[in-house]
């Protein structure tokens, strides 16, 4: 098939890469202009080291843009990691229409960060979803859905890397056949359960110490590895990334403070909370690098009694 694809970055690279694999031709790759300084979109790169013709529209729904989309003559438009806005004078142009993908199982968790929110919310289950992009906030009928398991202990980036990300460049291939040859099916979404999330970014990474122990391992776990749940530490911010969970089950158990580092070992340093500690593996304090929590304590900028995010 001949499709146009429109994305960004790695997600974006591997859709292109997995069509061009398997012998389709990608007639044209759409992508976001990249900030000034920025380093070059690596979708961009990978088309055109393969002589594929890129274009970088501030705004799709220009004139420019559908005219370029007209001159593509794809049989499918593909939208892989899309955060700019796609009219429907724009996604209505190739012959079989446009397909999109959304890390999350729509109707649940519409919106740019579906990926950290089911994590921090504690949530067994996520997935994703194949569905045609409409003028409305992911809010289009669906193609085609893969669930996965959120693990206890799971990490945004265990979960989009390991699972979504792969899982998500397959099922972009399965609709895409499915609505060339027109052996598809469409069904609206239960608005009824649809929940619109918006960013996970810096001001909601933010540890609140009095918070239970569950609630903030599963917000550590969500933003682990952006934006990276935070706290402060004598007046630098402490990021923390790879944790455990440690849970006390005997009321009066929970040692010092809330916010307080209780228990310093050579590798870890543990962190009192309502419920029980949070254990640091590893961490980024000030403007430093991401680094073992052994070094940290090491360099003696964690010690015991130490109280985090006051």
């Amino acid at each position: 098939m001949r499709v146009a694809i429109v994305g960004q970055q790695d997600f974006g690279k591997s859709v292109l890469e997995a069509f061009l694999a398997r012998g389709d031709q990608v007639a044209a790759v759409f992508c976001a202009p990249e900030k000034p300084g920025a380093r070059s979109d690596a979708l961009k790169v990978a088309a055109q080291e393969k002589g594929i013709t890129v274009h970088q529209f501030a705004s799709l729904k220009s004139p420019e843009a559908q005219a370029a989309m007209k001159a593509a003559g794809a049989d499918l438009g593909i939208m892989a990691f899309v955060l700019q806005f796609a009219p429907q004078d724009f996604v209505g142009i190739p012959k079989h229409g446009t397909i999109q993908y959304h890390p999350s199982l729509l109707p649940k968790y519409r919106g740019p960060s579906s990926i950290n929110w089911p994590i921090i919310r504690g949530d067994a289950r996520t997935g994703l979803t194949i569905f045609r992009p409409t003028d409305g906030l992911d809010e289009g009928p669906v193609i085609l859905q893969k669930a996965t398991r959120i693990g206890p202990d799971d990490t945004l980036g265990s979960v989009y890397f390991d699972r979504l990300f792969p899982m998500g460049v397959q099922a972009m291939l399965e609709a895409a056949d499915l609505v060339v040859a027109g052996k598809h099916h469409e069904y609206p979404q239960d608005e009824a359960q649809a929940t619109y999330e918006g960013w996970c970014r810096k001001g909601e990474a933010r540890i609140h110490w009095a918070s239970h122990v569950d609630f903030i391992y599963n917000l550590i776990r969500g933003c682990n590895p952006a934006p990276g749940a935070w706290t402060t530490l004598g007046g630098q911010e402490l990021q923390i990334f790879d944790a455990r969970k440690i849970a006390v089950r005997t009321f009066g158990a929970v040692l010092g403070k809330l916010g307080e580092v209780v228990g310093v070992s050579e590798r870890a340093f543990q962190i009192s909370a309502q419920g029980g500690r949070i254990e640091v593996l590893r961490a980024k304090l000030g403007d430093g690098k991401k680094s073992a929590a052994s070094d940290l304590i090491a360099s003696g900028a964690i010690r015991a009694g130490q109280i985090l995010g006051s």
